[in-house]
């Protein structure tokens, strides 16, 4: 899927877990999209809609370059959820099981984890305060906040709280309270999550841009980075979020997450469109 002719623009529209993505593969094409065009893309009613736009281009010595952008426009390092959707895509296109991805958070590696799930490299959690980032030197295992969550890094800032039951927490306002929070200079991404068996734990989550959301990769692998330095739960945990099940396994080489993707349909932009939103 690419860009096919001077008057329309393609796409593809992705989901995992319900975490849905506006993915444009750019390989081969000069991207044409501005920042106005990426918000407008998002809005569920006068454009198509997505917690997060992702566009694919080619890239020097690994398969293919990910940029992630929010619903607001903003620039997001990870996601987790794209980036197992695309790297499905890619591997099927290419007939191949394993492959490596250029993003903002670094070289992903990704394979076919076998009956339809897709497993990712993410990467080392950042756990030191100048890394999440914060703003002031402190212990990231437990914050001077109410609740004392986890502050970890994953490419983008995650503040974890754990608490007796996550579906009981109002996130409409939880979540953009701690997003804005003065400790975290760039905005955070906030879970709340509870331990529901051995190593097994229910998630919800309130992305940093974009509001509450049915998942997110990067969060799940934050809380259960957060989890086991608590001593909560081993390494390798179940995490059951809005839009289904996510498998974590943090190891020596970093946190994998393994799960379902879907691959929603293909479409075009006008431009027409493109031109009213410039």
């Amino acid at each position: 899927m690419n860009t096919s002719g001077a008057d329309i623009l393609s796409f593809m529209k992705m989901h995992g877990l319900g975490n849905d993505f506006v993915v444009f593969d750019m390989r081969g094409f000069d991207n044409p999209l501005t920042k106005n065009a990426i918000i407008a893309i998002g809005d569920r009613r006068n454009g198509i809609g997505y917690d997060q736009l992702a566009v694919i281009e080619n890239a020097a010595d690994v398969d293919a370059k990910l940029t992630f952008w929010n619903s607001d426009g903003s620039i997001s390092a990870a996601c987790g959820n794209a980036t197992r959707c695309i790297a499905h895509y890619l591997m099927q296109q290419g007939n191949c099981d394993s492959l490596v991805l250029e993003t903002l958070r670094g070289i992903l590696y990704a394979h076919d984890a076998g009956d339809g799930l897709t497993a990712v490299n993410m990467g080392q959690p950042q756990l030191e305060w100048h890394e999440v980032p914060l703003a002031q030197e402190m212990d990231t295992l437990e914050l001077p906040i109410d609740g004392a969550p986890s502050a970890t890094g994953m490419g983008n800032p995650h503040c974890t709280f754990f608490v007796d039951d996550a579906e009981a927490v109002d996130l409409d306002s939880f979540g953009p309270a701690h997003e804005h929070h003065p400790l975290y200079p760039e905005r955070t991404n906030v879970q709340v999550a509870s331990l529901i068996g051995p190593d097994h734990l229910r998630m919800r989550v309130w992305e940093r841009g974009v509001g509450i959301t049915l998942a997110s990769g990067s969060s799940s692998c934050a809380t259960a980075v957060s989890a086991a330095r608590r001593g909560l739960t081993g390494r390798k945990v179940r995490i059951d979020l809005d839009g289904g099940t996510l498998w974590i396994d943090w190891r020596d080489d970093g946190v994998w997450m393994t799960g379902p993707t879907m691959h929603v349909c293909d479409g075009v932009l006008t431009r027409e469109f493109l031109d009213s939103v410039q």
